[in-house]
């Protein structure tokens, strides 16, 4: 009888865990930085492949992709992070890096139409992104 028991209360402590809500991924952290814009074409990136990124991912019209500086990487803007802009309903990710002599900047990538990375020009925006949450460090409940 005494097992019964406790077999019931292991049961039920384990339905609760499946109905516990899921455990938190990511911190999102808010951050200002100047805003421009770029494109994949040689005479702005420098490169005898312009649609080669920093980390070596392959550029393509439409892909949601910024390039940062390099102090935003120390930050935790590392490749792959995810990116929300305060001006656009898509999340962007971390392809590319910037020029060493930029600081707290990022560039949006706008394909190879360049008219539209003119209009955007540059400008103070917000921005959040997703830094993993350690759970080594969370604590079980």
């Amino acid at each position: 009888m005494k097992k019964l028991v406790l077999l019931f209360i292991f049961i039920a402590s384990c339905s609760k865990n499946e109905e516990a809500k899921p455990a938190k991924e990511y911190d999102w952290i808010g951050h200002e930085v100047t805003a421009s814009a770029y494109n994949s074409v040689h005479w702005q990136t420098d490169s005898i492949s312009p649609s080669i990124a920093a980390w070596g991912d392959t550029l393509k019209p439409g892909m949601k992709s910024i390039a940062v500086s390099r102090d935003l990487i120390k930050k935790g803007l590392i490749h792959n992070t995810m990116v929300k802009i305060d001006t656009f309903p898509d999340t962007f990710y971390v392809l590319d890096k910037m020029h060493y002599k930029w600081r707290n900047r990022i560039d949006i990538y706008m394909g190879k139409d360049i008219k539209k990375a003119r209009e955007w020009g540059r400008k103070k925006i917000m921005i959040c992104y997703a830094v993993p949450i350690d759970t080594s460090l969370t604590k079980i409940e």
